[in-house]
């Protein structure tokens, strides 16, 4: 894997305002769809229903015996992808039917042993990163290829492959993934009869929006949670901002809907969500879900950490960005460890090409 110097800082938000805004969205990634299940008390004919809506893949199949080890029993690693595909239904929200897919949004999840916090490492989907050798979702062998944009691995091999990229270049064992893709996110926005966001500065090009509050469709709302270049300085981390704002936007949106007590509501709202959702084999089923989201009772939101893997520029590409050492294999033995992450390494800069 290619290494470098840290790059340069860039002008980063308050931090209270971006933390709680990082701390929505991992809350969301994780447990939105489940909480709305559990609060709606619908009968077992919707509950089957909602149940085979989930798709899922069979991660140690996909994936055979080349995995890390856990360390710590009790602790758990949770991949969040957000796919940007644009076949089927998703092709007509995007320009057009477009073969394949990408994860436009990748955060690795890691709660410790207790379940009392957590802490997410987003990676940046310009990353250059060592692809190993991985079976696709038909079976077929991809070659391992050296220098691929992380974002690219999806599309070339699916989700497990993505999961194994991941647990190859960090040693840390992913227990779950969830998918997340375009048409169910749309749906999720129209059944809530959309979403009121807040701007403190324009958004140009695809969505134009200047600075102030705007009440969004699911339509919209897509294009804005994927605007780049319109917006700040069109780097990868002026997306990720966008959306976060729009996650805290959907919470709040929910919560004055009383969404979660009102049943019918529930309803159309998990039924939208969970369409879009694929996860590993564990997690396939609305009890499972259920189950894993208890597990995570007692995580305070206040308490988690919301980080980004050190990178820096590409010497050979500035558009990309390559893995910073020795800042990130600092990172991944401390989540392997389920220890503390250095001060150094969460206030190592990152940029996104």
């Amino acid at each position: 894997m290619t290494q470098a110097t840290d790059a340069p800082p860039r002008s980063r938000k308050a931090p209270s305002r971006s933390s709680r805004r990082k701390r929505v969205l991992v809350r969301i990634s994780l447990a939105l769809l489940v909480l709305l299940l559990i609060a709606g008390g619908a009968g077992w004919w919707a509950y089957s229903r909602l149940d085979g809506n989930i798709s899922s893949v069979d991660l140690d199949k996909a994936i055979g015996d080349d995995r890390p080890q856990k360390v710590v029993a009790g602790a758990q690693n949770v991949l969040v992808l957000g796919s940007d595909s644009r076949a089927g239904a998703n092709g007509e929200l995007d320009h057009g039917s477009v073969s394949g897919a990408r994860s436009d949004t990748t955060m690795l999840i890691h709660i410790p042993e207790g379940r009392s916090k957590a802490t997410a490492v987003s990676i940046p989907r310009d990353t250059l990163v060592t692809r190993p050798e991985c079976k696709d979702e038909n079976g077929k062998a991809v070659p391992s290829q050296q220098r691929a944009m992380f974002n690219s691995i999806f599309p070339a091999a699916g989700a497990a492959c993505v999961v194994k990229t991941v647990e190859q270049m960090s040693g840390v064992r992913v227990d779950h993934f969830v998918v997340i893709d375009f048409a169910g996110f749309k749906e999720l926005v129209d059944a809530l009869g959309g979403v009121t966001v807040k701007l403190d500065k324009p958004i140009k090009g695809g969505l134009n929006l200047d600075a102030g509050e705007h009440r969004l469709n699911g339509t919209d709302s897509l294009k804005f949670v994927r605007t780049r270049y319109g917006y700040g300085d069109g780097s990868d981390l002026g997306r990720i901002s966008l959306q976060q704002t729009f996650m805290m936007a959907m919470l709040r949106e929910i919560k004055n809907q009383d969404a979660l007590g009102n049943p019918a509501r529930l309803y159309k709202l998990a039924d939208a969500g969970t369409k879009s959702l694929t996860t590993d084999s564990e997690l396939a089923s609305l009890t499972a879900l259920a189950d894993f989201a208890q597990s995570m009772k007692g995580v305070d939101p206040d308490t988690m950490e919301t980080i980004m893997l050190p990178v820096a520029y590409d010497k050979v590409d500035r558009n990309r960005v390559v893995v910073s050492e020795p800042k990130a294999t600092q990172l991944w033995e401390a989540l392997r460890n389920d220890q503390t992450i250095p001060a150094a390494v969460k206030k190592s800069p990152a940029t996104g090409g």
